[in-house]
C-alpha cells in the first residue's frame, strides 16, 4: 500500500483531473477503483472523497456511490460572478506594486499555453489554460486566494466541460497576454477590464441548452494520471 498518498493528494489529483477536463460531470469516481488506481484503502478513498464533496465537487447518491457533480445553469453563472469579483479583486490591488516577477512568471505560463496550444494533448491546455488564472493569483501573493481560486476555475470548468463550451483555447491564450499586456504596461484598470471581459466572454460562451451527453471517459488510471505539464510548475 502506498505510504506517501494521502487523501488530500488524491482530492487534488481529481480536481487537477477536472481542470485538465479528463474528468466529465456525472461520471462515477468508485471507491475500489479509486483504491487501486492509488494503491491505498477505501477508507483512504472515502476520505479524499468527503473533502471533495465538502468542497463541492462530487456527490454521493443512495446505493450508486459518488458522481462528480454536474452544475446546474445556475451554479455556472454564480461560480463565474464569485470568480469575476476575485479576479478583479486581485488585479486592482495590484496597482502602483513593482511587477517585474509577475509579468515574467506569467508570461512564461502563457508560452506554455502557446506550446501546447501547437503541439500538446487536450488536457494539458485545458489544464494550463485555467491553470493562469490561479497563477496570477499565487504570483500576486494572494496565497490565501489560490486554493479558493483554484476551486472556482474547477467549477466553470466544470460547466464549460457539461455545457460544450465554444471558447476556443487560442482565444483564451490571447486574451491572457492582452491582461499581462497591459499590467506590463502599468494600466491595471485596462487589467482589469480585460480580466472581466475574458472571463463573461467564456461565460457566453456555454451552450447552456445543450443536450447531449458528455463523451465517455477514459479509462481511470489515464484520467488521473498526473497532467504532462511542460515543464516543473512554480
Amino acid at each position: 500500500m502506498a505510504t506517501d498518498v494521502s487523501p488530500t493528494a488524491i482530492a487534488e489529483r481529481v480536481v487537477e483531473a477536472i481542470l485538465a477536463q479528463k474528468l466529465a460531470p456525472g461520471e462515477r469516481l468508485g471507491e475500489q477503483a479509486l483504491a487501486e488506481n492509488f494503491s491505498v484503502s477505501r477508507t483512504m478513498v472515502r476520505e479524499a472523497l468527503m473533502q471533495l464533496q465538502a468542497r463541492g465537487f462530487v456527490e454521493v447518491q443512495s446505493r450508486r456511490g459518488w458522481y462528480v457533480v454536474e452544475p446546474s445553469a445556475e451554479e455556472a453563472r454564480d461560480a463565474f460572478s464569485a470568480r469575476r469579483i476575485v479576479e478583479a479583486g486581485i488585479l486592482a490591488a495590484s496597482e502602483g506594486r513593482p511587477l517585474g516577477k509577475v509579468i515574467r512568471k506569467l508570461r512564461d505560463h502563457i508560452a506554455d499555453e502557446r506550446r501546447a496550444i501547437e503541439g500538446a494533448d487536450a488536457a494539458t491546455r485545458a489544464f494550463l489554460l485555467a491553470d493562469f488564472h490561479v497563477c496570477l493569483a499565487e504570483q500576486m501573493g494572494h496565497q490565501l486566494l489560490v486554493d479558493v481560486l483554484r476551486d472556482l476555475t474547477a467549477r466553470t470548468t466544470l460547466a464549460a466541460t457539461l455545457y460544450q463550451s465554444k471558447h476556443e483555447a487560442g482565444q483564451s491564450c490571447a486574451e491572457h497576454g492582452a491582461i499581462v499586456a497591459a499590467l506590463e504596461a502599468g494600466d491595471t484598470d485596462k487589467a482589469r477590464q480585460l480580466m472581466l471581459d475574458h472571463i463573461g466572454n467564456v461565460e457566453r460562451a456555454l451552450e447552456v441548452d445543450a443536450t447531449a451527453e458528455p463523451d465517455a471517459p477514459s479509462r481511470l488510471r489515464a484520467t488521473l494520471a498526473p497532467v504532462a505539464l511542460p515543464r516543473a510548475k512554480r
